[in-house]
């Protein structure tokens, strides 16, 4: 698709949209420390005639579009992640490639928030097409916690708004194609802590201790039951165990054992049964061993829920603008986490995804290899555009 052939995204809009991209890949940026990103996208708002954003989670900041038209008064927010990950980018063919050792932008958040700055600037120029609001989030601290989308809930930011629209690059789609679908699109994330109390001993007489690692080891064990006897199928529950600390030497019976993992679910009702349970069966090994377990959990992002009626609207606006071949129809299973699950646990949302895999560009996110090309952005940002009039002008 040629990028100067879309009707609603002006030339001046589009190379800021790329320049930004390249911009972002180049100079990419920790969680919660997106300083020189955060006033790069505020300099090209005010550029464009966008002079007043607010700051929130300290490295993130929005922009409201007052529509100056007549009609519907809805709300609608929009949100672009904009934090890179602690990875060393291996793709020498790309002009903009990361110039920061050990960081880069393999989650294509460059291009998320790229996409929200073309939407943003799109919509200021065409305010005299709806009377509603929108309000476009770039957002912060998506990969790593403090998360910038419990802030938006913290703080009531969606106070007013009536949906929330989200989108996430896929490599998994074939580029030029996107994807929706309803229910539970995502996992909700917990992380956990635990720790396992023994007893030291000398180690040819483990039988005056009390071995924590082999605490550890039945725990290990144990907690993957919960999710294959407990848990259905459909649920997609994943228990990771990520890391794991103990032992000062080889003829010593540990005392303690540390270990941190991942507590994972689709499901909104089952999130805290599962927590539950791996405190329990923490709790259940340690005094089956005559140890102790203190085990913290640290509630962290919900599932991502597609609202249906969102996701049946941007589906037919697929095939009504770019045809039947440009619509994903394979449901995925809900993998993965997403701090955009705060937006919809508080409005009516979407998250929807746009595919990037062509020869070259088949790596997945996370990963040192993953690139997409610049073609998929523009049409990305057409889409989002027309899909959000059409929800600024629906009753």
């Amino acid at each position: 698709m040629n990028n100067r052939n879309n009707r609603l995204i002006s030339n001046a809009e589009s190379d800021a949209v790329l320049e930004l991209r390249h911009a972002m890949h180049c100079e990419p940026e920790l969680s919660n420390a997106e300083w020189k990103t955060q006033e790069r996208i505020r300099t090209v708002l005010r550029r464009f005639g966008l002079h007043v954003t607010t700051t929130f989670h300290t490295t993130g900041l929005y922009v409201d579009i007052e529509g100056r038209g007549s009609g519907p008064r809805q709300a609608v927010a929009v949100r672009g992640d904009i934090d890179a990950l602690p990875i060393q980018e291996a793709r020498e063919d790309l002009t903009y490639r990361s110039q920061v050792n050990g960081v880069m932008h393999a989650c294509g958040h460059d291009m998320h928030s790229s996409i929200a700055l073309g939407t943003a600037l799109a919509l200021h120029r065409l305010r005299d097409n709806f009377a509603g609001k929108v309000r476009v989030f770039f957002q912060p601290a998506e990969e790593a916690e403090p998360l910038g989308g419990r802030t938006v809930r913290d703080e009531n930011l969606l106070d007013g708004i009536n949906r929330a629209v989200g989108f996430h690059v896929s490599p998994g789609i074939p580029a030029g194609m996107f994807g929706a679908q309803e229910g539970a699109v995502t996992k909700s994330a917990d992380q956990f802590k635990l720790t396992l109390t023994g007893k030291m001993a000398h180690g040819a007489s483990p039988h005056n201790g009390i071995d924590a690692i082999t605490i550890a080891a039945a725990f290990v064990n144990e907690v993957q039951k919960v999710v294959s006897r407990e848990m259905p199928n459909d649920d997609g529950a994943v228990v990771t165990i990520g890391t794991i600390h103990g032992g000062e030497a080889t003829n010593i019976i540990c005392p303690s054992v540390v270990m941190e993992g991942t507590i994972r679910t689709a499901s909104s009702e089952r999130r805290s049964l599962l927590s539950q349970r791996v405190r329990e069966v923490a709790e259940g090994i340690a005094a089956t061993h005559r140890g102790q377990a203190e085990c913290i959990i640290c509630p962290g992002e919900p599932a991502v829920i597609n609202d249906g009626e969102m996701v049946r609207r941007f589906r037919e606006l697929v095939l009504t603008t770019a045809g039947r071949d440009a619509l994903f129809n394979e449901r995925r299973p809900a993998a993965g986490s997403d701090d955009f699950g705060f937006y919809a646990a508080c409005v009516p949302s979407i998250y929807f995804w746009f595919g990037s895999r062509a020869p070259g560009n088949d790596s997945f996110v996370h990963t040192p290899t993953f690139a997409a090309s610049d073609d998929i952005i523009i049409p990305t940002t057409e889409l989002t555009v027309r899909y959000i009039l059409d929800l600024l002008n629906s009753e």
